[in-house]
């Protein structure tokens, strides 16, 4: 059992922001992704608000829908990496449009992009986000 001195420095959780049009699927990532420890989620269902919690928020990576009603995640995207506080964050999009049978693994990298497909798994999401974060180090 390891136990925690005063000199222990408390590790804090990586900022992960969620933004999704479907709230049963962000609600279900939250509490998974945050019972783990290592992850604070905050979640935006509306796409046009992305912009105003990221900056906020400020999140060490972006978990992104493709299809959504107001904005797709292209345009997201584009809005996000055009202003200095979000423009480096990492963006891994999360889309339906692509199969696990398709990609594989379920993650995958086209044209420098991260890509994951739905469904996808805590435990293939939690790594995703460390593979990509370890890559920026």
């Amino acid at each position: 059992m390891k136990v925690k001195t005063a000199n222990t420095p408390k590790i804090e959780p990586c900022r992960v922001l969620l933004i999704d049009d479907e709230a049963s699927f962000t609600r279900m990532v939250k509490l998974n992704l945050e019972a783990s420890g290592k992850y604070a989620v905050r979640v935006v269902n509306e796409s046009l608000m992305a912009q105003q919690v990221a900056n906020e928020f400020k999140p060490e990576i972006i978990l992104l829908d493709v299809v959504m009603p107001e904005a797709d995640g292209g345009d997201v995207a584009v809005q996000l990496r055009q202003h200095p506080i979000t423009q480096d964050t990492p963006i891994i999009f999360v889309s339906a449009m692509v199969s696990r049978k398709e990609s594989g693994s379920g993650f995958y990298e086209s044209g420098g992009e991260h890509f994951l497909a739905k469904p996808v798994s805590t435990e293939l999401l939690s790594s995703s986000i460390d593979s990509v974060l370890a890559k920026r180090v």
